[in-house]
């Protein structure tokens, strides 16, 4: 089902998937327009899409997912939505009210502003973590939509991801100003990786600190199966043609699929080093501690740092959910997405890798001269 005429609007375009995603609908797709909206869209970017662009109208929406009517009016005229736009923070460092403010209020409003827009379609970018891994590293491997899984989630972030995406599914059937019906479904990503990914960024410069060694944070058997950034791009278009499709439309409105590729599975550690040892990094043979005493060490950094909030917040550069993250195996199948969405990844493992290795080889220069001039 083609989009050919439609007008969309991506929340998130200058982001690292969302303006992978406007390339490819630039690229796939003769839309009417594609509105970038973001609390900042650099001049770049919009030079960067010309030779892609066609005759589909690229406009420049800057301002804040929580203004309901800065929303409504990108949304005026719309048919789809593609909402990408979240806060990420793994280390609860962002303010609660930060956190929840953009993530599940902007999601809200947006919603309300697609229904009072009459927008009919809604695709919300969700993550893998809204399913965990629970406190107790208990592990899924190869797990699927109809996986049960204990979990109460303990990260701010991983919270208000899954209140977005439950209010998102909520919303589907909801009935427009013009008495049409709005649709929604949610995309859950594993990890994303690809050009431009600023936690593959960080990872390189701090093994460039440690004299070429990255550092282990996760046990070899702690396996994941990260996906790149392009077949989530990928996927979301094949979501929004699915939603357009009568057939398909109320089949997959109100669920959320998860979106991997054939990545090898391997740990977020050993996958770095995957992505780096063409480059001359070597990696830490263990754990920097023991598994045990890493969450003693987490536990009593946190202790302190809940301590002395009060007079001033300090961020730990480790806790312990993310280090129970690190080392659960977490794998899943995207094999639903492809029956249901038709989703298949464009690209092959081979051709993601080397990819991400050319960015990053292109990257390591201009990290190497920004840590000598500290």
């Amino acid at each position: 089902m083609s989009l050919r005429g439609e007008v969309c609007v991506v929340t998130g375009a200058s982001g690292f998937l969302g303006k992978r995603l406007v390339r490819l609908l630039l690229e796939e797709e003769k839309m009417a327009e594609i509105r970038l909206l973001d609390k900042q869209v650099q001049p770049q970017l919009l030079y960067s899409l010309e030779e892609c662009r066609g005759d589909t109208k690229l406009s420049v929406f800057e301002g804040d997912i929580r203004d309901g009517d800065f929303l409504r009016k990108s949304c005026r005229g719309a048919s789809i939505v593609f909402h990408i736009a979240s806060i990420i923070d793994v280390y609860d460092s962002v303010e609660y009210s930060e956190m929840y403010g953009v993530n599940v209020k902007g999601t809200q409003l947006l919603l309300e502003a697609c229904i009072q827009e009459n927008v009919v379609s809604f695709i919300y970018t969700s993550t893998i973590e809204v399913m965990g891994p629970n406190s107790k590293g208990e592990p899924i491997i190869n797990g699927s939509e109809d996986t049960v899984y204990n979990c109460t989630l303990k990260f701010v972030y991983s919270k208000t991801k899954k209140e977005a995406e439950q209010r998102t599914l909520q919303a589907h059937g909801e009935v427009l100003n013009n008495g049409g019906r709005l649709a929604t479904c949610a995309l859950r990503p594993m990890y994303i990786y690809g050009e431009g990914c600023r936690f593959l960024l960080g990872h390189m410069s701090k093994g460039i600190q440690n004299k070429g060694v990255l550092f282990r944070m996760s046990q070899p058997e702690a396996r994941v199966n990260p996906v790149y950034v392009g077949n989530v791009a990928a996927a979301h278009l094949q979501a929004a043609r699915s939603l357009k499709d009568p057939q398909k439309r109320n089949a997959i409105g109100g669920k959320f699929y998860l979106i991997s590729d054939d990545t090898p599975l391997g740990s977020y550690s050993d996958f770095n080093h995957v992505m780096m040892s063409p480059l001359g990094f070597n990696i830490q043979e263990k754990l920097m501690y023991p598994l045990r005493l890493l969450y003693v060490v987490c536990f009593l950094m946190e202790m302190l740092c809940m301590m002395v909030r009060p007079f001033v917040r300090i961020v730990p550069p480790l806790n312990r959910q993310l280090v129970t993250m690190l080392n659960t195996p977490f794998s899943f199948s995207y094999q639903k997405a492809k029956r249901d969405l038709g989703y298949v990844p464009r690209y092959t493992w081979e051709e993601a890798r080397k990819r991400t290795i050319e960015w990053l080889a292109s990257e390591l220069p201009k990290e190497r001269e920004r840590i000598n001039t500290k």
